[in-house]
């Protein structure tokens, strides 16, 4: 969660297992995006010898839908590849790091980005250097030195940054896959005990970050920065994938590895919690091989979701407006696969032009950084957060709970009434301290291996 382990298949691949995808007008640059691509969920930080690594043998992709069809018009591609510089020491380093180039560090990553877009295909930057997994203050005494060097810029007003970050996610996912309990009101269960706050399961682990900031008028279709909502232009659909080769072939006895054919893909991330909690098990892998343009066909998952139907059995009459309920969820439509339209809320997303239903971020970039963000996002009736895009510090876990729970059906069905039941529902946790920043790459300094897991670093 948000996509962590989603599918059985990629959760044997974890460096293709798209954790997260952020997009969201720059607090500290509003003439551009970020986007934020992770994986490699659950990273321990004392992850040695062999620390967390890019896959080399991966294609990492950010797509831009920029005219509401489902389909990439601009996509970014990341290409990783590691080098050893000491073949003689089982060591990722001998000494200390200080340095991106110190002669101390022995396994090395390194990475190219190229756009594509209708102008055909640019390599934007080759051998930018990701910097080390942060071991501990010994092996690299000043971390904070080593992430400023692998920030980089790229042309046309572009910056971007791969490597470790700490997980910015905040979930309680021990709690939610225990039978959907929420602890501050698991008093109402089916299989009630004390309540409690909820568990921050992530809090002590990293991930690894892609972040890409780009000028507006280089994501729009005809090149503007657009500065009302109702813009059709100001309307962009964002996902993350990742893809390997068709083939893959492995050579004993040295154990190399080659691949042909072309890239497939293995994983791809839009809005939180898609894949996670409305595609059934069967077919989630499916769902990670296809594009965006194709999900009408796990429309009715979104329509008739299986937790709306659980909640009323797990919490018994607590949600009586849920209970019997047919209707399909036109309000999980809008959140999920079309954007909400005009009338309904003010158009910070548009539905797609034609008709097309997209898992995708939709962001619409005429609408400025909240100057006080709510984690809530539109529920808190901050009109930054999601489902307008998605920021680091947005609740989204609760935000989809509350939706599922009925919170948003009196959006588009006003006989419809939420109770306090709907706004109880609530894992209990905040992301706490350190989990974001406000600056470039916003994704924050990685736990050290020494110290973990103390939570307080």
């Amino acid at each position: 969660m948000s996509s962590h382990r989603e599918a059985p298949e990629v959760s044997k691949d974890p460096v293709v297992d798209n954790t997260d995808t952020y997009a969201f007008v720059s607090p500290d640059n509003p003439k551009t995006v970020t986007i934020i691509s992770n994986y490699l969920p659950a990273e321990i930080p004392a992850g040695g010898p062999t620390f967390f690594e890019f896959g080399n043998d991966v294609q990492y992709s950010i797509y831009i839908d920029n005219d509401r069809d489902g389909m990439a018009e601009i996509e970014y591609q990341f290409s990783f590849e590691s080098r050893i510089t000491n073949p003689d020491t089982f060591l990722y380093n001998n000494g200390q790091i200080k340095s991106l180039t110190d002669e101390h560090w022995n396994k090395r990553q390194f990475y190219s980005v190229t756009r594509v877009d209708s102008k055909g295909t640019k390599v934007l930057a080759e051998g930018l250097p990701c910097p080390p997994c942060n071991i501990g203050p010994r092996s690299i005494p000043n971390y904070a030195k080593l992430e400023a060097e692998a920030v980089r810029s790229l042309p046309g007003g572009q910056t971007v940054f791969a490597g470790q970050r700490r997980d910015p996610f905040f979930v309680d996912i021990g709690s939610i896959f225990d039978l959907a309990d929420l602890r501050p009101i698991q008093n109402l269960h089916l299989i009630p005990t004390l309540p409690g706050p909820g568990v921050d399961t992530l809090q002590t682990l990293n991930c690894h970050s892609i972040v890409i900031q780009i000028p507006i008028s280089a994501l729009t279709a005809n090149g503007s920065v657009p500065t009302e909502i109702g813009n059709p232009n100001a309307v962009l659909g964002v996902w993350a994938g990742a893809s390997r080769r068709k083939m893959r072939i492995r050579d004993r006895p040295n154990d190399e590895e080659s691949a042909a054919g072309p890239w497939v893909q293995v994983s791809r991330l839009g809005n939180p919690l898609f894949n996670e909690v409305l595609v059934p098990m069967a077919r989630k892998d499916e769902w990670n091989s296809v594009e965006p343009s194709d999900d009408e066909d796990f429309l009715r998952y979104v329509q008739h979701p299986e937790l709306a139907k659980l909640l009323t059995v797990l919490y018994p009459g607590r949600f009586p407006n849920l209970e019997g309920l047919k209707a399909a969820r036109a309000d999980l439509v809008a959140i999920f696969l079309t954007g909400f339209p005009a009338g309904v809320v003010p158009p910070f997303q548009s539905a797609s032009k034609k008709g097309v239903l997209a898992d995708m971020l939709r962001l619409n970039v005429a609408v400025p950084p909240a100057s006080k963000p709510n984690a809530l996002g539109f529920l808190g009736g901050d009109l930054a957060g999601w489902p307008n895009g998605r920021r680091v510090a947005d609740d989204v876990t609760n935000i989809a709970l509350k939706a599922v729970a009925g919170a948003t059906y009196p959006l588009v069905e006003k006989k419809y009434k939420p109770d306090a039941a709907v706004e109880a529902v609530e894992q209990g946790i905040a992301p706490g301290a350190g989990r974001s920043q406000l600056t470039f790459p916003y994704v924050t300094t990685p736990h050290d291996g020494y110290d973990f897991p103390s939570p307080s670093k």
